[in-house]
Order: C-alpha cells, then sequence, then structure tokens
C-alpha cells in the first residue's frame, strides 16, 4: 500500500475512482466523497447511470466524469477504487445476460489490476444476491448461500459470487487490499423509473393510478436501505484497517413484506390504485433480511433513515420527475 500524502490536489486529499459512478448509489457515493474532501473520477458507460444524476457534480473542479466500460482495462492513476459497475435491476442485468457476466467477471479482474498497479485500496460493490432463495434468515456473512446457477438471475448471482472470489485471491495471491460489501436492497431518489425494481415501480404505478403489481402472493419479503445510510457503509468500510476485507452485510433489517410496502405507498401517494397479482419470477427469493452485527462492530454502522422517511424523500423525487415530464409535454 502507498503510504503518505497523495499528489493530487492537496496534502490530504485523495484521488477515488467510482465504477458506475453516474448510476443510482454510485452517483450518491461521488457527491458524497466529493464532501469529503476527495477527487473523484466517476467512470460510467451510461447502460443504466446517466449524466442527469451527475449533473450537478460537473462543475466541481475535484470532479471527472469519464464514458469507459469497465470490461475494458482502465489506465488511470488513483489511491481507492469503489467498484460499482453493474446493472442491479432483473430487467436491466437479463437484457443482456452474457455482457452482465462480463461486467461482473472481466469488470473484477481490470479495477483488481489496476488497483495493484497502483497499490490502490479497491471496494467491491458485491450483493445479497449471493445468499440466492436463503434457508438462513436472517443472513450472515458465513452463509455460503444457495443460488441456481443456471437461472435466469445466474448472471448476476453467480457473476457477482465470482467476482467475490476474484477479490480474495488477488488479496491472497497479490496482497491488493481489498474490502468487499454484501449490499441489500437500497432505495432513494435517481432510482430510475424503468428499473423494475419494486420501490420504484410501486411508486411509479402509484403516482400515475395504474394498478401495483405484486408478484405472488405479496408475502415475500424484504428490507429496504435508504441510499444515504448505505453510501455511509461503504465510506466507513473504505476507511478500516487493511486487514479488515469482509465480506460485510450492508442493509436495514427490518422486514416488511410486499403488500406491506405497497399500502405504505398507496397511503403516502394518495393513490386509488389498485392492486393485482402476478406469478412470481423464477428463483425470487421468498425472504431477505441482512444480519447487520459484523457491520455494527466493525464498522459502527447502521440505518438511521426509517422506511416512512426514505419512501416520503423518493416519493417526492418521482413527483418531481412526473411535474418535469408534464411541464416538457406541455411544451413549458
Amino acid at each position: 500500500m502507498k503510504t503518505g500524502p497523495s499528489s493530487w490536489g492537496g496534502p490530504s486529499r485523495k484521488r477515488v475512482l467510482v465504477t458506475g459512478g453516474a448510476g443510482f448509489i454510485g452517483s450518491h457515493l461521488c457527491k458524497r466523497l466529493l464532501a469529503e474532501g476527495d477527487s473523484v473520477v466517476c467512470l460510467d458507460n451510461y447502460f443504466t447511470g446517466t449524466r442527469d444524476n451527475i449533473a450537478d457534480l460537473l462543475g466541481d473542479p475535484q470532479f471527472e466524469a469519464i464514458r469507459h466500460d469497465v470490461t475494458f482495462p482502465m489506465s488511470i492513476e488513483v489511491d481507492e477504487i469503489y467498484n460499482l459497475a453493474c446493472p442491479a435491476s432483473p430487467i436491466h442485468y437479463q437484457f443482456d445476460p452474457v455482457q452482465t457476466t462480463k461486467t461482473n467477471v472481466h469488470g473484477a479482474i481490470n479495477v483488481l489490476s489496476l488497483a495493484q498497479r497502483c497499490e490502490a485500496k479497491v471496494l467491491q460493490a458485491s450483493t445479497s444476491e449471493v445468499y440466492g432463495d436463503p434457508e438462513v434468515h436472517p443472513q450472515p456473512e458465513g452463509y455460503w448461500g444457495r443460488v441456481n446457477p443456471i437461472g435466469l438471475r445466474a448472471c448476476y448471482d453467480e457473476g457477482k459470487r465470482c467476482a467475490e472470489t476474484l477479490f480474495f485471491d488477488y488479496h491472497r495471491q497479490h496482497r491488493v487490499v481489498i474490502k468487499v460489501a454484501r449490499i441489500f436492497n437500497t432505495y432513494g431518489p435517481r432510482m430510475r423509473p424503468d428499473d423494475g425494481r419494486v420501490v420504484s415501480t410501486f411508486i411509479c404505478q402509484a403516482l400515475a393510478g395504474e394498478p401495483i403489481t405484486i408478484f405472488g402472493s405479496g408475502q415475500q419479503s424484504r428490507s429496504f436501505c435508504y441510499v444515504d445510510d448505505l453510501v455511509e457503509g461503504l465510506i466507513r468500510l473504505m476507511q478500516t484497517p487493511d486487514e479488515v476485507t469482509g465480506p460485510v452485510n450492508l442493509g436495514r433489517p427490518q422486514e416488511f413484506t410486499m403488500l406491506e410496502l405497497a399500502e405504505k405507498v398507496l397511503a403516502m401517494t394518495g393513490s386509488r390504485s389498485t392492486i393485482v397479482h402476478r406469478a412470481l419470477p423464477a428463483d425470487d427469493p421468498v425472504q431477505r433480511r441482512p444480519d447487520i452485527e459484523l457491520a455494527r462492530k466493525l464498522l459502527g454502522w447502521e440505518p438511521t433513515i426509517d422506511l416512512d422517511q426514505g419512501l416520503r424523500a423518493t416519493v417526492d423525487y418521482f413527483f418531481g420527475l412526473d411535474r418535469r415530464a408534464a411541464w416538457s409535454n406541455d411544451g413549458s
């Protein structure tokens, strides 16, 4: 590892690369890192990320945006890397499953090779999907999971599992300083309306007065972490001593059924949308909730924003998108 100050713009300023930095979580992370005093390089191919997400950062002299795909090698000098590059919603990662696997595997190799050359710390944004449809509840980091390796979700689930393997092998073989975060369901402003994730889908359907679509009985459960809490956890994990590698679960341990979430969204939006049920997709987990004792112990971290508070901010964001779309359509 490097020792001593960075030379990127001051005695204490780090130069930080965020792959997938124009995405939902990545854009929030870039903004927070700039606020921390770092110099930030956002790398994104804009498959699911957008320049709108980082528009308010482009005028900052300490921010740089590069259009690039992580499946190709990168030539850049950095002190830290957050690897968030990968479509994370089923609609997007199943659109081109081969490319999703390449993004996870080739992307991991490329960021790890860069970290090895630069002697940079590198954090992998892994996922609760590595646990599959779990037989252990809640899921601790020591649980190896139950994943279908040939199913429709495998490009993402197994891709992320392979990326974790690569991170730990680079750590053992090449002494790269790694951090692995397993991210559970995260929501908040800048989610895409068309990403197919349950929070954004329910809100958009409710605001449009369309039926709210619930797959299966609606009794399957998830835990929802607001994006600001998640970003705080990622930064704290990156700041841990080099010997702390993870994996570390990051998520809010309170659990809600899909029906409970739909009812909250309906009440919050005042929508008269009805609820309709559709067949449950293949390999969709029945329940998902993180055990975050390790995050509490190692990071002193746990979420502070409850679902009602976070949903309100997210509803306001999507309501603003609807208003802007309406003005645009009126020619205003």
